[in-house]
């Protein structure tokens, strides 16, 4: 079974979370704590069946590769990514962010976009990195590591 493709919000998730140094990585599992720091979801990868799994409400829910797994993939080196753009993206409570926005993730990317252009931060540029990126993830074609894993409750 293979994994969704995520929606694009989930990138600058994942670049965030980077930024925020919110993983600790030990080979191929990573802890990723939420941009509230109450909860860590757990990401484990095999490189050799091609396959991943996160317990993040969007991989557990909705079946796509959620930015938890995205940000591991991101930080072991098999998806580039520009470091520039995870710094302009760190600092934002996530959580927060698409609760105003009540998940909409168009919402939350327009608020983001007015965020980045106060920081200086080409938008042109950061849509064709994070074009860049989902074209990775597309490539990948991701299966799922075993059963999927209830997320963790908690804000």
């Amino acid at each position: 079974m293979k994994w969704k493709l995520p929606p694009k919000i989930k990138i600058y998730e994942a670049l965030g979370c980077i930024a925020d140094g919110r993983m600790t990585v030990e080979g191929n599992t990573a802890k990723i704590y939420s941009s509230s720091g109450n909860k860590f979801y757990t990401v484990t990868y095999d490189p050799e069946q091609n396959a991943i799994m996160a317990n993040d409400n969007g991989s557990y829910w909705r079946g796509y590769l959620g930015y938890p797994a995205i940000a591991f993939l991101m930080q072991s080196g098999v998806i580039l990514f520009d470091p520039a753009f995870a710094e302009a993206l760190k600092g934002i409570h996530w959580k927060n962010v698409n609760t105003k926005f009540k998940n909409d993730f168009d919402k939350t990317a327009e608020y983001v976009h007015s965020l980045l252009e106060l920081k200086n931060v080409s938008l042109e540029d950061f849509l064709s990195e994070v074009d860049r990126i989902f074209d990775q993830i597309e490539k990948l074609n991701l299966s799922l590591l075993g059963q999927k894993i209830l997320p963790p409750s908690g804000e």
